[in-house]
């Protein structure tokens, strides 16, 4: 097999294209687009976020020690695109992006409340590792949209069609291709 070898990088993907919101009290909320982002812990539950320290939202961030990750959908596409590409300097973005700012339950930042999905975390921990620091930070509470439960009162994140970035390109998730655990899974006879 024909292979080439390129100098270090990283060529980690599909990976989710979030949007983060952060607010200074007294100030216009704003968000910043970030893919660098992860779950880092299940117990307790933790997460990360890398941003270089010259984007707007990282003073932001830095300063009030909280923000929201709001995952996104084929639907908000272009608002994530937006956001990650405009600065919070010029522009407010929830306004020119048309998106709604909802009250957060455990943080002063607000969540997207066309996001399905917003996770309400506190800054635990800040690792400066080159171009951009890490954020690691605890989860305060996750807040889910109706729209997405299915009748038997389970999330249905499926059906919100959500997105990924992946070197460049935003993408719609295909189908499902298995469960967890569906490998060594007994099959009926």
């Amino acid at each position: 097999m024909a292979r080439q070898n390129w100098r270090a990088g990283n060529m980690l993907y599909p990976l989710p294209a979030v949007m983060v919101s952060c607010q200074r009290p007294g100030e216009k909320p704003n968000i910043i687009t970030v893919a660098w982002t992860g779950t880092i812990c299940s117990a307790p539950a933790m997460v990360s976020i890398s941003v270089r320290p010259e984007r707007y939202s990282y003073d932001i961030i830095r300063e009030t020690g909280e923000f929201v990750i709001n995952l996104t959908t084929e639907k908000l596409a272009y608002a994530t695109d937006f956001c990650g590409v405009r600065s919070g300097r010029d522009v407010d973005k929830f306004e020119a992006a048309h998106l709604t700012p909802i009250p957060g339950v455990h943080v002063a930042a607000p969540l997207i409340g066309e996001s399905p999905v917003g996770i309400e975390c506190r800054v635990k921990d800040v690792i400066e590792l080159g171009s951009h620091h890490m954020f690691l930070a605890d989860v305060l509470g996750v807040s889910v949209d109706d729209a997405y439960m299915d009748e038997k009162g389970k999330f249905d994140m499926n059906r919100a069609g959500m997105m990924v970035y992946s070197h460049g390109e935003y993408f719609g998730l295909g189908k499902s291709l298995g469960t967890f655990g569906y490998s060594v899974r007994k099959r009926k006879k």
